[in-house]
């Protein structure tokens, strides 16, 4: 059966499994069936979606790509019992009192998924791969090429003698000989040494190549004189380069036993760790998650006051973090965390003046009067999906350079992906703090071609982090965590959990204020603002001094005001030695005024100062008449001389030497805004999108089936209306399944008509199949002048 017409043959809930699962299959949508079966073999595609293959399943597509023929079920049935070790007391898993399993009801799993991504297709009587899974698969099951691909760069002549050694008298080429004497290669390697078998041996379970000096050298069986001559002049091992040798993939199986994978599992391997109450975890997960929003919510605060500058390389200095991390009281990769959370969550941005600063966003504010709850979820789940990795801070790139917080080089593609596959294993072990070791080797059953010492560093840095966040407690997943990675009502399930804050504190003789428990962000920004943290722990202790006295003085309140904030929000009296430390810096403060104005008018004459303070059109200039002869503005120099001599007046500008400045055209740049980057979705395709992507591909298919001819549209005027009321009809349209009639501007402008199946709508655009066109076409909304049915 061709795959195209297999493909075709599907039913649309399966083409829609299909395409829920792949979606990069329909972006954008094929013209139609044959198309989407053109798309799914390529090897990008294919790639992607092996990637996402657990260890058996992987196999059984690497057992079905060994064969070069299509194989009943029952025979890869056998083909996974030998590679499972079913019945078998020699193997491995066997032989350390393991259970080696049975393959089904894997396989039977296995082979419906396989399906419903398309890259096994068939009958159970006759499976095959998918067109082009054999070619991304680079050495299948550590198998090396089959002998005729592993010799068809050997000379014909060299080819003929090995045959005349291995397989004298038979008929055909030198390769077809060498290629059938391989295919039973038993006489073969019972004839090597000992030490030849050896080499071999280390080759029998992959890598299938190996690297050996002068691998292109002729040599009979007569002549060899080492193990490695020995392999090479029976075929059993054959030269690919000039020091590098592969084992044919016939002699590979014959050693393997007939077994295509060694020590597999069909199951999940068990997690092992320690046992943690489930309720125990929960409130520990809530009260670090709780901490965590206050860490955020602290630092905007901070920075929204003293904001660290832009690197000129972009991201946060070294010192900028150190302070930020003392200020917290909080490690620094910790503090890192916190940082790039906020900034992947909008909640600060580059941002002030010409060399930029870090500053808190519009989004902080409206995000910090939500619940603790919903802010945590907030924060949670863009962790969980932003491509960014905070553990990298202070590490080195490839150049050397030290890797800075909010820099754009720690972005990482695969980090969403690992943190999703890492909390997914932990929500597989309800109550359980699984060992690092058994979290790495179930990920490694689950996604096997997604391996490396980067995917084991981001599996720690989600280990550590998620602890952080609150995802997880004591080591193991909390309720409000699995509902985040789940896509359930996290908020809901960790509002119950969190400590009830306080909203009064306990001030104490020696100046310092005792918080009981987490104050109200209220209470908290008060306490902020008028003390500095001395410690954390059970209870917060603040100290009061004068430098934090001044801090609230200089942020427009007054000495009697806080005096009253303490008295209102103290369960105990205010001390006397606070409230004259209060009333002392308040008498102090503010007795010499600072100021900044950004231009002056200098005048030699007071008259002439008079009457420009007297005009009325000097009003918006907003002027302070500080001497005789003097005039401050807070306008800038430039706008005050423009505005000058539109009044009438003859104003030149000087420097701050008094020297008078000549005027000359400057060109000006501004730097632009970089836009944030967008985190990975939680969510998969939508289900209607799928639905109309189908329906669209079923309507393309049939008109390239049946070579419909274009038909005409109705005549006299194209269909006009308003554009809610054409989008209305066209959803509704869609819904049904109808068809319509539209008016359409082309490039030029000029209304056409056309008669469509619309398939779906998103983003502007109508996907639909155009009967005037006989084809599919994605049509913009704002073009459509209105619709009509038929």
């Amino acid at each position: 059966m061709e795959f195209t017409e297999w493909i075709r043959g599907r039913t649309d809930e399966q083409l829609r499994a299909l395409v829920s699962a792949r979606p990069e299959l329909i972006t954008p949508v094929p013209a139609h069936l044959e198309g989407l079966a053109s798309r799914a073999a390529s090897p990008s595609a294919i790639g992607r979606v092996l990637d996402r293959l657990d260890r058996f399943t992987l196999a059984v597509v690497e057992t079905l790509a060994v064969r070069d023929e299509p194989i009943a079920k029952d025979v890869l049935h056998d083909l996974m019992s030998r590679a499972l070790g079913s019945g078998d007391p020699t193997h491995p898993r066997a032989a350390e009192g393991g259970d080696p399993g049975e393959p089904e009801p894997a396989l039977s799993t296995a082979l419906d998924r396989l399906r419903d991504l398309a890259l096994v297709y068939g009958p159970d009587d006759a499976l095959e791969l998918g067109p082009g899974v054999r070619k991304v698969l680079d050495d299948p099951a550590g198998l090396g090429p089959r002998a005729a691909d592993a010799f068809r760069h050997h000379a014909p002549e060299q080819l003929e003698e090995m045959a005349d050694d291995v397989a004298p008298g038979t008929a055909g080429s030198g390769k077809e000989r060498l290629a059938a004497a391989l295919a039973e290669p038993a006489a073969l390697v019972a004839a090597v040494s000992p030490e030849a078998r050896g080499a071999l041996d280390q080759l029998v379970w992959g890598p299938p190549t190996g690297r050996v000096p002068n691998a292109r050298r002729e040599v009979r069986i007569e002549s060899a004189r080492s193990p490695i001559e020995e392999l090479l002049a029976r075929g059993l091992l054959a030269a690919t380069g000039e020091e590098s040798v592969t084992l044919p993939r016939e002699v590979g199986l014959f050693l393997r036993g007939g077994r295509v994978h060694r020590d597999l599992l069909a199951v999940p391997p068990p997690l092992h760790g320690a046992t943690r109450d489930p309720s125990l975890a929960d409130r520990t997960a809530a009260g670090q998650a709780f901490s965590f929003v206050r860490a955020v919510e602290e630092l905007c605060e901070r920075w929204s006051v003293e904001p660290p500058g832009v690197l000129r390389t972009g991201g946060l200095g070294v010192r900028d973090l150190k302070r930020a991390a003392g200020e917290l009281d909080l490690p620094e990769w910790v503090t890192a965390l916190v940082v790039e959370v906020a900034h992947a969550a909008g909640l600060i941005a580059a941002g002030g003046g010409v060399d930029g600063e870090w500053l808190p966003t519009s989004g902080y504010d409206l995000w910090r009067v939500r619940s603790t709850a919903d802010r945590w979820t907030a924060l949670a789940a863009t962790w969980l999906h932003m491509d960014r990795v905070p553990g990298l801070v202070g590490e080195r790139d490839d150049r050397d350079r030290p890797l800075n917080a909010l820099h754009t080089d720690l972005r990482r593609s695969s980090a969403p992906g690992v943190r999703a596959a890492t909390l997914g294993v932990l929500a597989a072990a309800p109550g359980l703090a699984p060992e690092r070791d058994s979290v790495l080797e179930r990920l490694a059953w689950e996604q096997p071609r997604r391996r490396g010492p980067l995917r084991e560093q981001l599996v720690d840095f989600t280990l550590r982090e998620a602890e952080q966040v609150g995802v997880t407690g004591l080591g193991a997943l909390s309720g409000h965590g699995r509902a985040l990675v789940e896509g359930g009502e996290a908020a809901g399930l960790l509002a119950p959990l969190l400590p009830e804050p306080v909203d009064h504190v306990l001030l104490q003789a020696d100046l310092t204020a005792v918080a009981p428990g987490p104050l109200t962000s209220e209470l908290n920004r008060w306490m902020t603002l008028t003390a500095d943290v001395e410690s954390k722990g059970g209870a917060t202790v603040y100290r009061f001094s004068e430098s934090s006295i001044r801090r609230a003085l200089d942020a427009g309140h007054g000495g009697e005001e806080l005096v009253a904030m303490l008295g209102r929000h103290s369960a105990t009296p205010v001390p006397q030695a606070l409230s004259y430390l209060v009333t002392d810096v308040a008498r102090r403060h503010g007795r010499i005024r600072v100021g900044t104005a950004s231009a002056y008018i200098r005048c030699d004459d007071p008259a002439l100062l008079d009457q420009i303070t007297a005009d009325r059109r000097s009003a918006a200039l907003r002027l302070r008449r500080l001497a005789p002869t003097v005039i401050a503005s807070r306008s800038s120099r430039a706008a005050l001389v423009d505005s000058l001599r539109a009044m009438g007046y003859a104003p030149v500008a000087e420097s701050l030497d008094g020297d008078v400045i000549i005027s000359q055209l400057e060109s000006r740049r501004t730097e632009g805004v970089a836009l944030a980057r967008a985190v990975a979705s939680p969510n998969g395709l939508d289900p209607e999108v799928a639905a109309a992507a189908v329906r669209a591909l079923r309507a393309g298919d049939a008109a390239h089936l049946a070579r419909r001819e274009p038909v005409d549209a109705p005549g006299g005027q194209v269909p006009r209306g308003p554009a809610t009321a054409t989008i209305s009809a066209l959803q509704e349209a869609i819904k049904q399944g109808v068809r319509v009639w539209i008016g359409y501007l082309d490039s030029q402008g000029n209304a056409t008509s056309r008669i469509l199946e619309p398939a779906r709508m998103e983003g502007g655009y109508l996907t639909a199949y155009d009967e005037t066109r006989a084809a599919v076409h994605r049509f913009a909304l704002h073009r459509i002048t209105g619709v009509a049915g038929l």
